[in-house]
């Protein structure tokens, strides 16, 4: 199997033991030979419909064992993947689809739908460097970009990945990452490659920290790739000494602590660009009294970082230079974007191969004495929130749409820890509210990209020579919001103890019925403390997402009233009384 690729490694670990857990969510559990089995059969269907190497099938489906199963039948079909996220607006899907070319989509019940007819392929036998998967990233012309890899990138990252953390058939790895994240196929394909167990998180589970942290411990996790902003407070949490995780494993987002002493695992920090499949460098965190951000490692296996300055030349070791990456892992470009891809896929003038190329990422970073490199941000106006990469033109397109907004601007506020996204707009009608904006982003942009706040601004700054003045952006503020109104005192008894949790959270005077947790100073870290209070003293599962979604203590409160009406009405009497007891004390 020296020219493998990775459905030929899983249908290798299938036929060793089949009657092994492949998969595994609450009590539900599917076996090796049974994933295979009915890849097999929808590979076969796929075939039949023309699918073969360098066709493309969209997924569109939940957090599921069918997911793995869709992606896995197209790649034995010889196809790649683009995965179509359910929760995206409906004319973000169908532009993925369409700029992807997808000939067929699989959805739920792994139905097949043909969107244009195909020829018979000639083979299904893939190569290294055929198409494996399109991931699809915010784009800076108003348009997500979709990242073309191929199966030899991915095989790359697979058996680094393998090395690197001593992956077993005993081990028992975690699946958190959304379904459009690329993260997603490092928490899948290493494992399951390797005989290994995936077991998939439920909702709640995957957006607290706490519920996130028992829910590994419960479930006997030894690998777990867990995003930086989730994973920091685990890192000062109580861990059981006999906890089976061996490997924490964190990225997407700045890691801006060192892990406290007597943790039972690894921490191991991890970045890595879309366009150089997943990870790139990686390094063990370990202990320490230092000042400052943890390294994000060195380059893995057949991986090059160079630090350059703006005529790409070497900088000095300890200087800042922007980060290149070479080697196996460089994807093959941008779909249907050939400028963007000669303008970032540049070519190689360090590498031995006449045609290698690196990737110009736009990250800043310096070398470190011990050879690790330090992370420094980035050297352009991309954005990095909840471990998603947004441009934030892209915000701004859409919201140029909007009649009532005359001109926009959107960047992002507050330190690496507690990013957030802030829209400033300078209105051309009266009348006009954050509710009515976000309603109208939410049709074409995903959850992650609808800013936080908006600011009503008379004019957007600008430097001498007429480009936008970033630096000249207000801080988000009560008294700027686009929906100043005066005080509203919190009322009924879910008001006055939510205003008052976020009074001593966010350390506030006071918390009116109108006031936002984000302009009050909150973002994702005292979110996840927020839910945890919440479930504390009302005994509801908040999540993050509720939290983006009920900004204000007003509509924070009617979720949970909503939440605790449904709770109720699902109880006995005596169960109903109990809990509003124990609401009282």
């Amino acid at each position: 199997m020296r020219r493998a690729c990775v459905p030929q490694l899983v249908a290798a670990a299938a036929a060793f033991s089949p009657e092994s857990t492949a998969l595994s969510m609450g009590s539900a559990r599917l076996t090796y030979g049974q994933m295979d089995a009915r890849a097999e059969v929808l590979a076969r269907r796929l075939t039949e419909l023309g699918v073969g190497p360098e066709v493309v099938v969209g997924v569109s489906l939940e957090r599921s064992f069918e997911y793995v199963i869709a992606v896995l039948a197209v790649w034995k079909a010889g196809g790649a993947y683009v995965p179509v996220d359910l929760e995206w607006p409906e004319e973000r899907r169908a532009f993925v689809l369409e700029d992807a070319r997808a000939a067929v989509v699989i959805g739920a019940g792994l139905k097949v739908d043909v969107r244009r007819k195909l020829e018979r392929a000639v083979t299904a036998e893939i190569t290294r460097e055929n198409l494996a998967y399109i991931i699809y990233t915010s784009g800076s012309t108003g348009k997500p970009k979709g990242v073309e890899v191929t199966h030899g990138n991915l095989l790359n990252l697979v058996f680094w990945h393998r090395r690197a953390f001593g992956v077993a058939a005993q081990d028992r790895a975690s699946h958190v990452a959304g379904l459009a994240f690329d993260a997603v196929v490092w928490e899948l394909w290493p494992y399951l490659s390797a005989g290994a167990s995936v077991v998939l998180a439920d909702a709640t589970a995957r957006t607290s920290s706490e519920l996130l942290r028992e829910w590994l411990v419960a479930e006997g996790i030894t690998i777990s790739f867990v995003p930086a902003a989730l994973a920091e407070p685990m890192l000062w949490a109580q861990w059981p000494r006999t906890t089976s995780l061996r490997y924490l494993l964190t990225g997407a987002d700045t890691l801006h602590r060192y892990p406290v002493a007597g943790l039972p695992f690894q921490l191991v920090n991890n970045y890595g660009p879309t366009e150089c499949t997943v990870v790139a460098t990686s390094g063990m965190v370990k202990v320490s009294c230092e000042v400052g951000k943890p390294s994000i490692g060195s380059a893995i296996a057949n991986t090059q970082i160079y630090l350059l300055n703006e005529n790409r030349e070497p900088v000095k070791a300890g200087e800042t230079g922007e980060i290149y990456i070479g080697g196996t892992s460089v994807a093959r470009g941008y779909r249907n974007q050939p400028e963007m891809t000669a303008d970032r896929f540049v070519k190689n003038p360090f590498g031995p191969a006449v045609d290698a190329r690196l990737y110009r990422t736009g990250d800043l970073g310096s070398l470190l004495p011990d050879g690790q490199i330090a992370f420094h941000g980035r050297a352009d106006n991309q954005e990095k929130i909840r471990g998603h990469r947004i441009e934030p033109d892209e915000i701004v397109s859409v919201l140029a749409r909007h009649p009532k907004v005359s001109s926009a601007a959107v960047a992002g506020r507050g330190n690496a820890c507690s990013r957030q996204l802030v829209a400033y707009v300078v209105t051309a009608g009266a009348g006009l509210r954050s509710s009515e904006l976000r309603e109208f982003l939410s049709k074409e942009l995903p959850e992650y990209m609808i800013p936080s706040a908006f600011v009503r601004i008379a004019a957007l700054p600008l430097t001498p020579n007429g480009k936008l003045d970033r630096a000249a952006l207000p801080e988000p503020a009560t008294e700027n919001a686009l929906d100043t109104t005066a005080y509203r005192a919190p009322e009924s008894a879910i008001e006055v103890r939510i205003a008052s949790i976020l009074e001593e959270l966010l350390k506030v005077e006071r918390a009116g019925l109108d006031d936002n947790f984000f302009l009050l100073g909150g973002h994702s870290l005292l979110g996840t403390q927020l839910v945890l209070r919440v479930r504390e003293r009302f005994g509801v599962m908040l999540t993050l997402r509720d939290l983006f979604t009920a900004q204000t203590v007003g509509s924070l409160s009617d979720e949970i009233e909503r939440q605790l009406i449904a709770k109720l009405e699902a109880m006995s009497e005596e169960e109903a009384g109990a809990m509003l007891e124990q609401m009282e004390r």
